[in-house]
């Protein structure tokens, strides 16, 4: 006989879990004692379930296996689904075990009633996380425990990975079991088989598309990485020689310095990237769900001249009423370049010299870097930051980044090279992300030096994981990245009201502490950079700095996003969303045609 608890931790064990993050609570008792004795898995302690929650998304994405959170019952599960949300949008497997209050006091026993609340501190978390996870169950008989569990594992991480969640009263968790008796889970009622047959024929029609495509181009995403394909890609691309752009959560995939390297897309990214995607008469998507971001607004002018390809592990993201595709594979990432690569040895296909040599002209007419930004003697330029930061990375430089300027400048101004990871989180793009996914990350990475990168108001959202930070003595190098206040809120407000500021600044109501002393306060190392003054030296000395240190940089005041896409009021009054190939601060038109190989979407 096995307590429940004790079978649920022993299982995570055997599954291979080493790391889980946790606050405790009385309704998790028997839980956090489970975890506390178990000497195969260690508890890693958080001062906030929403710091638990983003610690095990960094976990999970350093070493691509499922992360493990445990919380209490209700403000526990409450706090930690800014979290959940994150994962579910990025698509980053989760287990989160909650402990409930006993199964006679939870509302899922008197349904009928309708209650608000029945046991004390009580929420009903699984009907409340349903709509963001894959899988959300309460487990009301104790033999359901490995059912329930091997589900929730295997779920998490097949298909679409993304978040699950157990809630498990306390009484369920107190309760003895037999594991010879235990009903089990038959993982056929959701294995995901792909048609081969189907693949090779929707390949066959891709190969005749690049058989007459003058200007082929293939968008890198973060399914790539799921399914541990980015070997895979490159040995494609060799083959293929044809230009590459990647997306936010893809950055990582293709380093700088390769040469079919075309630049990254967006709203906010290279103009590189953008100009060749929209120019390109062939888009090739692979492992993207191709959001709003990185499509824009205006998606019906995305790649208008091209026939699209859309390669996705979940059928509904091919169903969306935004990009229509050419050709819909609902494929895994690493299936499709797996097939695609054997299917291209076979073939001749043709050169692409001469758009790939337009395309590296395009990198070298429109740099992101500009002159002027390493000009700055009193203060510091987020994008020359960027770039002399990543400058300094060794080849295995593991970086994590909030939403913001720390995310948005390094997607656009940092050098990749091969080997590094950047993690961040592109659909929630949570403010507070980044401190607690470096502290799950640090944990998942061996405990070797990470890079951090935060704002000054994303920072203040998880502040007192410093102390988790000091507590394991992680080797957290944190740059707080100061623009005194929301910058992005900034610039919205600056564009849209006549630069009328609430909420976003010192004048208007949000003001920053002194973080040299705060992190101090936590027994932390601190630096200062406060101008561009030897800025390498600066960077290179912290990071060869032992253990964890806190950098604040203070950044000039008045930097905007650039480029970005914007849209542009008309001498009429009228305002209209650019295409991506035009983006803000807006070219010369002449010039701008000069980098048009199909017609312009309209003339403004």
């Amino acid at each position: 006989m096995i307590k429940v608890s004790d079978y649920i931790v022993n299982k995570l064990a055997r599954y291979g879990i080493k790391h889980v993050f946790m606050i405790s609570g009385g309704g998790a008792m028997h839980l956090n004692d489970s975890f506390g004795k178990c000497t195969d898995i260690q508890y890693i302690c958080n001062h906030h379930e929403q710091a638990s929650a983003m610690a095990a998304e960094g976990y999970a994405r350093v070493n691509q296996k499922l992360g493990v959170v445990c919380v209490t019952t209700g403000p526990g599960g409450i706090n930690a689904l800014n979290g959940v949300f994150g994962q579910w949008t990025d698509s980053v497997p989760v287990l989160y075990i909650s402990g409930q209050v006993k199964n006679e006091t939870t509302l899922s026993s008197c349904p009928e009633l309708n209650l608000r609340q029945l046991g004390d501190q009580e929420v009903d978390i699984v009907n409340v996380v349903k709509p963001i996870t894959k899988y959300a169950e309460i487990v009301k008989n104790p033999h359901e425990i490995g059912r329930v569990l091997d589900k929730a594992i295997y779920i998490a991480t097949h298909g679409r990975p993304g978040p699950v969640w157990i809630d498990v009263p306390i009484d369920v968790q107190a309760a003895m079991v037999n594991e010879d008796h235990l009903i089990r889970y038959d993982k056929s009622e959701d294995a995901i088989n792909t048609n081969i047959t189907e693949l090779k024929s929707k390949i066959d029609e891709i190969i005749e598309l690049l058989k007459i495509s003058k200007r082929p181009v293939i968008i890198a995403g973060h399914g790539i990485r799921i399914s541990n394909a980015q070997e895979m890609l490159l040995e494609v691309l060799e083959k293929l020689k044809i230009p590459v752009v990647t997306t936010i959560n893809g950055f990582d995939l293709i380093p700088s310095n390769n040469n079919l390297f075309a630049g990254r897309i967006g709203t906010v990214a290279t103009r590189s990237g953008n100009f060749v995607l929209q120019n390109s008469d062939l888009v090739i998507s692979i492992g993207s769900r191709n959001n709003v971001r990185q499509i824009s607004y205006n998606w019906e002018y995305f790649a208008r001249a091209a026939k699209k390809v859309l390669i996705d592990i979940d059928p509904i993201e091919l169903k969306k009423p935004t990009i229509s595709p050419d050709i819909a594979i609902n494929a895994d990432a690493g299936d499709f370049l797996t097939a695609f690569k054997k299917r291209i040895e076979k073939i001749q296909l043709p050169s692409w010299q001469n758009w790939i040599e337009w395309t590296k002209k395009r990198k070298e007419l429109y740099p992101v870097v500009l002159p002027e930004y390493k000009e700055l003697t009193e203060s510091v330029h987020p994008y020359y930051f960027m770039e002399i930061l990543s400058k300094c990375y060794k080849d295995d430089t593991l970086t994590v980044a909030g939403n913001g300027t720390a995310f948005l400048v390094m997607f656009q101004a940092g050098i990749v090279k091969k080997n590094q990871r950047f993690i961040w989180n592109s659909g929630n793009a949570s403010m507070g992300y980044d401190l607690p996914a470096a502290i799950g990350a640090c944990f998942a990475n061996n405990k070797k030096d990470i890079i951090c990168l935060a704002g000054d108001g994303s920072i203040m959202m998880n502040i007192q994981e410093l102390q988790t930070i000091y507590h394991y003595q992680l080797p957290i190098k944190l740059f707080i990245l100061n623009n005194d206040g929301y910058i992005s809120i900034k610039q919205t407000q600056t564009n849209f009201f006549d630069g009328r500021l609430t909420a976003c600044s010192k004048e208007s109501g949000v003001s920053m502490p002194d973080f040299i002393k705060i992190a101090e306060a936590f027994n932390l190392s601190t630096v200062k950079i406060e101008t561009q003054h030897n800025l390498e030296e600066q960077i290179r000395s912290i990071l060869n700095t032992p253990g964890p240190v806190i950098c604040e940089v203070k950044l000039t005041p008045d930097y905007i996003f650039s480029p970005k896409l914007t849209s542009e009021h008309l001498p009429d009054g009228k305002m209209i969303s650019k295409p991506l190939e035009d983006m803000y601060p807006f070219l010369d038109r002449e010039e701008f045609k000069s980098n048009m190989l199909i017609p312009e979407a309209y003339n403004g």
